[in-house]
């Protein structure tokens, strides 16, 4: 058993061991991207402003408000996020996910 936890921690170091060929070239750099496209993922747009004693960070993306930053003069910060078009804002404490709670539409009036 001890020969094979001895071969297991010197396997890696044949690894460095090996000798680098001596005609490597370095890779072309890659073309650029065609004319029209753009980034696919923007950045937000962030807005600071003071509500009584909280500061409120707002980010927008192509001028939507999508999240927002609550940071209470006492406490830790929160985040408010948009839950979708039609509802309201869900608090989040932490770096976890939000729970999403779907929301079907059964009947209209």
């Amino acid at each position: 058993m001890k020969k094979l936890w001895v071969l297991a921690l010197l396997l890696p170091l044949t690894a460095f061991a090996a000798e680098v060929p001596d005609n490597l070239e370095p890779l072309p750099e890659p073309p650029p991207p065609p004319p029209g496209v753009q980034d696919e993922a923007p950045e937000p747009e962030v807005t600071i402003t003071k509500r009584g004693e909280d500061t409120v960070e707002e980010y927008r993306i192509n001028g939507e408000l999508y999240m927002m930053k609550v940071t209470p003069r006492v406490g830790k910060p929160y985040y408010l996020t948009k839950e979708d078009e039609n509802a309201g804002w869900s608090r989040n404490d932490g770096v976890a996910q939000p729970i999403s709670i779907p929301k079907w539409v059964l009947f209209r009036f």
